[in-house]
């Protein structure tokens, strides 16, 4: 009951409304958020059937238009498995109240409708989006340098196709060299894969 008083309170129609941070313990979505494991709000986006979360780590999404009663899918996107691409805002004409933030997650196009007075709000949204977007092609750019590198090095050695005995009968330098390689490059990986992209919504999320 709580809930449906909170969503009256904030004058919510059919069309999204970008809620501000004080009340996002107001929706149902901040609920579903990682905060034992340091996952932070940056967005909220909510209408009378449907909430949108922007966390630093995922896409949230409280599906409740094609339900026939109350009840909602709650759709989770981890950014390290989905991948935001195309991100694009189509304004309304002069006479209509909304615009839209679109954009590909994964294999999934979303569209959302958000009030066409926080047009401000949206573009600061598209900003972080679109940057998200190409931090992906920059991710996939280091890691495709890394992996041909690596495999280069790897070559050198040809240690995996040595039966186990020569390996340990090798000198323990070489031995050495190769667990520093596999090291290195576990440890340059991590520093590139890393999807936590609150960083970037702190740059272009202000309130």
């Amino acid at each position: 009951m709580f809930r449906s008083l909170a969503a009256d309170a904030l004058g919510l129609s059919d069309i999204g409304k970008i809620i501000e941070p004080k009340d996002f313990d107001k929706t149902d979505i901040d609920e579903y958020v990682f905060i034992e494991d340091n996952e932070k709000i940056f967005v909220v986006i909510k209408s009378k059937t449907d909430e949108y979360c922007f966390t630093n780590t995922a896409f949230i999404h409280l599906d409740g238009k094609s339900a026939m009663s109350k009840k909602k899918t709650l759709k989770r996107y981890p950014y390290r498995h989905y991948v935001i691409s195309n991100v694009r805002v189509e304004t309304a004409g002069t006479v209509d109240l909304d615009a839209e933030i679109k954009f590909r997650i994964g294999e999934e196009d979303i569209s959302i409708d958000i009030e066409k007075k926080q047009m401000e709000r949206i573009r600061d949204i598209y900003k972080a989006l679109f940057t998200i977007s190409e931090k992906y092609k920059e991710i996939h750019k280091y890691m495709a340098t890394l992996d041909h590198t690596h495999e280069a090095i790897n070559k050198m050695f040809v240690l995996r196709e040595l039966t186990e005995q020569v390996v340990l009968n090798l000198p323990d330098i070489i031995n050495q060299t190769v667990n520093q390689v596999e090291l290195h490059y576990n440890t340059r990986r991590n520093e590139i894969q890393n999807y936590n992209f609150g960083s970037i919504f702190e740059r272009y999320i202000k309130w």
